[in-house]
């Protein structure tokens, strides 16, 4: 079985710069095998070993490693598939559809965004532990995207391209 890592929030700005190189070596520390990158924004593909929670034991590594606390977010080869089969976007430009993925799964309500209306024309539609956003204008330019990720939500969120997130359903299979 195949894993993606979707670290949280390294490699953007000057905080939390972690190099590539030095996120494999810390996978690999664990155990992990078949250690693969994906571009410079915290994205890891890797085959487990053993049991637990590996999400909570590569934090602990960055951390341990780094003296970063980044939050991780897994999600199988068979899930990433899941998640392409499922997208309800047309997806003419894969940098105009993001994927937000979630720690645990939320209502719409509990999101705190009410009415999707005054964020038209962008659209965002929940499925299980991802909302899926069309953004026309760009992320940069979304009002919904912003939204979003300035909310305190109960849970953590991690965002990728339509790119990106093919890519890592390929690395996963």
């Amino acid at each position: 079985m195949r894993v993606a890592a979707l670290l949280r929030g390294i490699n953007i700005g000057p905080n939390k710069r972690i190099a590539m190189p030095a996120l494999r070596a810390i996978v690999e520390s664990l155990g992990y095998q078949d250690v693969e990158t994906y571009l410079q924004s915290g994205n890891v593909v890797f085959t487990p070993k053993g049991r637990g929670d590996y999400a909570a034991r590569l934090s602990r590594a960055i951390e341990r490693e780094t003296g970063h606390e980044v939050a991780v977010l897994l999600r199988t080869g068979a899930e990433l598939a899941q998640v392409v089969e499922q997208n309800p976007y047309f997806v003419s430009d894969p940098t105009k559809v993001v994927v937000v993925f979630l720690g645990e799964e939320l209502e719409l309500g509990q999101l705190g965004l009410g009415d999707l209306g005054p964020y038209l024309p962008d659209e965002l539609t929940a499925h299980g532990r991802e909302l899926y956003v069309s953004v026309p204008n760009g992320q940069g330019r979304s009002k919904l995207m912003e939204a979003l990720v300035k909310r305190r939500l109960p849970t953590t969120l991690t965002v990728r391209n339509w790119r990106t997130v093919e890519a890592l359903a390929e690395m996963t299979r």
